[in-house]
């Protein structure tokens, strides 16, 4: 009679011990902190290193030290067709709660985050999948295309606008985003987990001192790299100074008004109708021009403080 509880003690004290190799991109809820993200740090993106590789933006983990940044960094996509939805903070029930990201046919609801290169809070919009191969939106993603050949420009999804740097959905000072329909759909479709490099990407970061917010102060030397756990050497982009801007609550546009977009982390909005940029910005390439088919600081209590404006395209980066 008593085999059995001690065999489900074992059992536990095997769960417990695997609990710290986690990562916490893969848990979507359970992990509920009571001090809000800091703002999204602003960086330029390094260039892509291969075909097939996506955009993954950095976020803000949660570990024993508090937040620490997870930097944004390419990743090979795990099965051809298959984008990347962002993991996202969201307020609920009096908590910040972590929802993890997922591979998936089509980009989920992220929180209405302004992640930036083509996470402009709804879709994605850096890039599309044509038969199988991975074509880049050179007007939103750094790619050199002597090494890239699959390549367009849509300019349209670049619109002068002021973005907000805030981290977080819902609650004091939080993005006010809901998800759309087709977001909704997206629930439902099959997905897949983060990469076995991704988590490891993440549990490096979670090791390193210098990437804790309470240590960098919401600026990491390192917010992005060419290939994950690449933190040192070619490929690795620091981050530097935002243009202060007063705190706000930020309202999310309507899927059938705009779309957010940036080629620096935090910048422009995309808006489906816009018209073509001006002689101001110049592409990476110009192979042929088309619409996308697919589509920070800690602060306390909600507190943000992460609103920036920038113009149409923003800096190229190097």
């Amino acid at each position: 009679m008593r085999k059995i509880p001690l065999i489900r003690w074992l059992g536990l004290a095997l769960l417990m011990m695997a609990i710290p190799a986690l990562s916490l991109a893969q848990i979507s809820v359970g992990l509920s902190i009571h001090i809000g993200p800091p703002p999204l740090p602003v960086y330029p993106q390094p260039v892509c290193p291969s075909p097939g590789y996506l955009w993954t933006p950095g976020y803000w983990a949660y570990g024993p030290d508090g937040y620490y940044w997870v930097p944004g960094t390419w990743v090979a996509a795990p099965t051809p067709g298959f984008l990347w939805t962002p993991g996202y903070w969201g307020w609920e029930g009096g908590a910040y709660i972590w929802h993890g990201g997922y591979w998936g046919p089509h980009v989920g609801f992220y929180g209405g985050v302004n992640y930036g290169y083509g996470y402009g809070g709804v879709g994605f919009v850096g890039g599309r999948w044509d038969h199988g191969v991975f074509a880049y939106n050179s007007a939103v993603t750094n790619v050199n295309v002597t090494v890239i050949h699959t390549t367009y420009v849509d300019r349209t999804v670049i619109n002068n606008v002021t973005v907000n740097r805030v981290s977080f959905n819902g609650g004091p000072g939080g993005i006010v985003a809901r998800p759309t329909a087709a977001e909704m759909v997206a629930v439902h479709d099959r997905h897949i987990e983060a990469t076995a490099e991704q988590v490891q990407h993440e549990h490096l970061a979670s090791t390193n001192r210098a990437f804790l917010a309470s240590e960098n102060h919401g600026r990491p030397a390192v917010a992005a790299t060419s290939r994950p756990g690449q933190f040192e050497g070619r490929g690795v982009m620091a981050s530097r100074a935002p243009v202060p801007h007063p705190p706000s609550n930020v309202p999310r546009p309507p899927a059938s008004a705009q779309r957010s977009d940036a080629r620096m982390n935090n910048a422009a909005a995309p808006r489906k109708d816009a018209a073509h940029s001006d002689g101001r910005y110049q592409p990476v390439t110009r192979s042929h021009e088309g619409g996308s088919q697919n589509r920070g600081g800690e602060n306390r209590g909600g507190e943000n403080r992460g609103a920036e404006e920038h113009h149409e395209g923003g800096e190229r980066p190097h």
